[in-house]
C-alpha cells in the first residue's frame, strides 16, 4: 500500500490572500499544490498566525473545492515576531517534538515556498537535522498567469547519500582538506592516512584541545598550523596561529611569556605585558613541548583551558582569552604524570584528542613522496630544477628505506639531506656520485659518539594495543624492542628468524625459525606484517 503524503507548511499572508471569484486567476502556492492532477496531498499541516486565521479558513474552503480528499489541518502558531530567528525556530521545534510522525505508513514534504525568509530558515534546518523525517518541497508559479495552471513543484532530498551533486561537493571538500593536511604529498602510509583522516574530522568539528605526540622532527608544529590555516578556511576561527616552544621558557618569563604580567611584577617588568594566551584570543595556541613546563605554570595552564579566565602575573583581576589549545611533546605524559613531573588534571584535559605521529623510520612507503615534494620546494624557492639519475634515486631509497638509516632527526634529516644533494646537483641531476656521499654523511651524523652502528628507534605504541603496552615488563619491552628492530632490517620471517634464533636452532633436529618467531610475536598481538619494514 503506497505511502500517504502530508505537506507541511506555512500559510502565506500575502501569497495564498485573495478575495472573490478572482483569487482563482492568480497563482496561490499552498492551493496549487492541491491542484496538479497526477499528484495527490493527503493532509496538509497548515502553519498560521491567530490574525490570518480568516484566510487560513478560506484556504481550507478552496482546498476542499480544488481537492475534496485532501485534509487540511489549521495550526494556531503565534510568534510574537516572526523575523526573530530563536523564537521562530524554538516554536518549530516544539511543534516537530510534538508531533507524532508515522514515517513507516507516511511521506511528509516540508512547503518553503511560503512563510518569512526566518521561517523557511526555519523549516529547512528541521529537515536537515532530521527532526522533521522528509524531503523539502519548493513550487513555482507558471511561466505564463493562467487560470487553473498550478505551476510546478520539486522535491529536494536532503540526504546526501541520495543528493549526488551535493554527495560530490562534500566528497571533494573532504579530499581537499586531507590534501591540506598533508600538504599536497600523496603519502602511502595506511596507519599515517588514517590518522589524518581522524585529524580532519575533529579539527573541523571540535574546539577541545589537541594532543600530538611524536619523536622530534615527525611534523607536529607543522601539522598544528595546518589544522589552524584548515579551520581559518571554514571560518572557525578569527585570531592568529601563535605558537610557543616551552622548552625555551625558565622561571618568571614562562609565566610572563605565556599569562602576561602588569608593570612591576618582577624584577625587570617595565611595562604591562598582554601575553601570548590573549594573542591567541579567537585563534589557535600551541604549545610544542608542552611537558617542560614547570608545574605551577601548568595549573595557570588548566585553569585557562578549562575557564578562559586567568591572572597575568602581579595582578589581582582576571583577564579572558578564548582561544584552541594544541599541544605538541617528544616525551610520554604517562610517565611524568608518574613521576609527578606533569599534572595528572592538565594531562586529562588536554588528552582528549590525543594523537602519536609515527618518525620517518616508520613510515619508509613515505620517503619518495616526500623527496618529490621537497625538490619541487626547491626548484620554487631557487629557480632551478633538480632531478635524480634512476640509478641514484634507486641507490637513495634502498638506503633510505633500509635499517641502516634511523632517520634520528626525522624529517627534519631529509631536507637537509635532499638540499644538499639538489645544492651540489651539476646540470640539475643529482647522480650516483652525490648520493654515496650523501650516504656517507649521513652515516657519520647517525653513528652515536663512542659507540658502533646507530640503532632504529622502535616505537612500540605504534604496534601494541594500549592495554597490552601498559602490561609490559621492562624485561618484555627491552626484549620486543630488540626482536622487532631485527625483524625490520629482515625481509622475510625466515630471515629474521634465523638471526635470532641463530644459537639455539643448529641444536634441533627440526629447523622451526619462522614458526618460532609467528608465535613470539602472538604473544604481543603481533603479526610479521605488522612489524616488518614495508620495501
Amino acid at each position: 500500500m503506497p505511502k500517504k503524503t502530508v505537506v507541511i507548511g506555512f500559510l502565506g499572508s500575502q501569497l495564498d490572500s485573495g478575495q472573490g471569484a478572482g483569487r482563482w486567476e492568480k497563482w496561490r502556492p499552498t492551493v496549487s499544490l492541491v491542484q496538479h492532477d497526477d499528484t495527490l496531498i493527503d493532509r496538509l499541516e497548515l502553519m498560521h498566525s491567530a490574525k490570518h486565521t480568516a484566510l487560513a479558513q478560506q484556504l481550507v474552503r478552496d482546498i476542499a473545492n480544488a481537492s475534496p480528499d485532501t485534509q487540511v489541518n489549521l495550526v494556531p502558531m503565534d510568534v510574537a515576531d516572526p523575523w526573530d530567528f530563536g523564537e521562530m525556530y524554538a516554536t518549530l521545534y516544539d511543534w516537530a517534538r510534538a508531533y507524532r510522525f508515522d514515517p513507516t505508513h507516511e511521506q511528509y514534504w516540508a512547503h518553503i515556498t511560503t512563510g518569512t525568509h526566518v521561517a523557511q530558515i526555519c523549516m529547512f534546518l528541521m529537515v536537515e537535522s532530521r527532526f522533521i523525517p522528509g524531503v523539502l518541497l519548493q513550487s513555482a508559479p507558471p511561466k505564463k498567469q493562467q487560470a487553473g495552471n498550478p505551476g510546478s513543484y520539486t522535491l529536494i532530498d536532503l540526504d546526501l547519500s541520495r543528493y549526488d551533486v551535493l554527495a560530490q561537493r562534500f566528497n571533494q571538500a573532504h579530499a581537499e582538506a586531507l590534501d591540506f593536511l598533508k600538504s599536497g604529498i600523496p603519502t602511502r602510509n595506511q596507519r599515517f592516512n588514517a590518522l589524518i583522516e581522524e585529524i580532519e574530522r575533529v579539527a573541523i568539528r571540535s574546539q577541545a584541545p589537541i594532543l600530538l605526540t611524536g619523536p622530534t622532527g615527525a611534523g607536529k608544529s607543522h601539522l598544528a598550523r595546518r589544522m589552524f590555516e584548515l579551520k581559518k578556511s571554514r571560518h572557525q576561527v578569527h585570531g592568529d596561529f601563535v605558537e610557543v616552544n616551552c622548552a625555551t621558557l625558565r622561571g618568571d618569563s614562562a609565566a610572563s611569556t605565556l599569562f602576561g604580567h602588569k608593570k612591576g611584577a618582577f624584577t625587570g617588568a617595565a611595562a604591562d605585558r598582554a601575553g601570548l594566551l590573549r594573542t591567541a584570543h579567537q585563534g589557535v595556541l600551541f604549545l610544542d613541548e608542552i611537558g617542560e613546563l614547570g608545574l605551577d605554570e601548568q595549573a595557570m595552564l588548566l585553569k585557562a583551558v578549562e575557564e578562559k579566565r586567568f591572572f597575568p602575573m602581579g595582578s589581582d583581576r582576571e583577564v579572558s582569552s578564548d582561544f584552541q589549545l594544541i599541544a605538541g611533546t617528544n616525551r610520554d605524559l604517562r610517565v611524568d604524570v608518574a613521576q609527578g613531573r606533569f599534572r595528572e588534571d592538565l594531562f586529562a584535559r588536554i588528552n582528549l584528542w590525543a594523537y602519536t605521529l609515527p618518525g620517518l623510520a616508520q613510515r619508509p612507503e613515505d620517503i619518495e613522496p616526500n623527496i618529490d615534494h621537497l625538490l619541487a620546494r626547491f626548484a620554487k624557492e631557487s629557480g632551478r630544477a633538480v632531478r635524480f639519475n634512476v640509478e641514484a634515486k634507486a641507490r637513495y631509497l634502498q638506503f633510505a628505506r633500509s635499517a641502516e638509516a634511523p632517520w634520528n632527526g626525522n624529517f627534519r634529516d631529509l631536507m637537509a639531506s635532499v638540499t644538499r644533494m639538489a645544492t651540489l646537483a651539476d646540470g640539475g641531476r643529482i647522480s650516483t656520485a652525490l648520493v654515496d656521499a650523501e650516504i656517507q654523511r649521513l652515516q657519520w651524523l647517525w653513528k652515536p659518539v663512542g659507540h658502533g652502528q646507530a640503532r632504529t628507534a622502535v616505537e612500540l605504541g605504534l604496534l601494541l594495543s594500549q592495554e597490552i603496552e601498559e602490561s609490559l615488563d621492562l624485561f618484555d619491552r627491552l626484549q620486543l624492542e630488540a626482536v622487532v628492530r631485527i625483524c625490520q632490517a629482515c625481509s622475510t620471517l625466515s630471515e629474521a628468524g634465523r638471526r635470532l634464533f641463530d644459537r639455539s636452532r643448529t641444536q634441533r633436529t627440526v629447523i622451526n625459525d619462522a614458526d618460532r618467531l609467528r608465535k613470539y610475536l602472538l604473544k604481543f598481538g603481533l603479526t610479521w606484517d605488522m612489524v616488518k619494514r614495508p620495501g
